[in-house]
């Protein structure tokens, strides 16, 4: 296991476990973030833990142009009053991601300094958030991470009522022009919505 230092440095992508980890420490400062993501790596860990920092082979992906919109979901970005927004309420939208309950998740892996450090990176430009409102609420969103190479780097998404979330992540692609969407890894969620496993040198072929 490679711990880092001070250094704003990664071991290489090939030493990273099976499972996907690469190494432990560091901090998350803007210039450490963006290399990492540069670089196909994210950082993921508990309140609890030092933060690990994860390349995982095969990487779990969305290419726009095979998005899957069923036609029951036509049917509610068709039909409801949501209205979906980009940039206007990062601060919110990532405290909601943190605060919403998970299958199989005690607590949040997006801690107080998770939500600091990528606060910075919006405020630089580098995160993004998308917000979905119903009657001027806040009822669904995403946020994730845009280091100008074409890949938008999704984080996580919450949503208060049904479909909400899916509705702002399928309006985001579809009038947006990413050539890749970074899923990180596997979710049912996302496979139904088209999202596939690529080998990690392909995915780093992207960035």
């Amino acid at each position: 296991m490679h711990i880092l230092n001070n250094d704003i440095a990664f071991p290489e992508i090939t030493s990273a476990s099976p499972e996907g980890v690469l190494a432990i420490g560091g901090d998350l400062s803007v210039e450490r973030l963006l290399l990492a993501y540069k670089s196909g790596i994210f950082p993921w860990f508990s309140e609890d833990e030092p933060i690990i920092w994860w390349s995982p082979d095969p990487r779990f992906v969305l290419f726009p142009e095979k998005l899957k919109v069923s036609k029951s979901m036509k049917q509610v970005l068709r039909n409801t009053d949501f209205v979906v927004t980009v940039n206007q309420a990062f601060t919110q939208v990532i405290t909601e991601c943190a605060k919403a309950k998970r299958d199989g998740q005690d607590g949040t892996w997006i801690t107080q300094t998770m939500i600091e450090a990528y606060t910075k990176l919006h405020q630089l430009g580098y995160a993004k958030s998308v917000e979905v409102w119903l009657h001027n609420e806040l009822v669904g969103g995403l946020y994730g991470v845009d280091v100008g190479n074409g890949v938008f780097c999704g984080e996580s998404m919450f949503a208060k009522v049904s479909n909400a979330s899916k509705a702002g992540f399928i309006t985001f692609i579809q009038n947006t022009n990413y050539k890749l969407i970074d899923c990180q890894v596997y979710t049912n969620h996302l496979e139904r919505l088209g999202a596939e496993d690529i080998d990690r040198e392909v995915f780093l072929g992207y960035l």
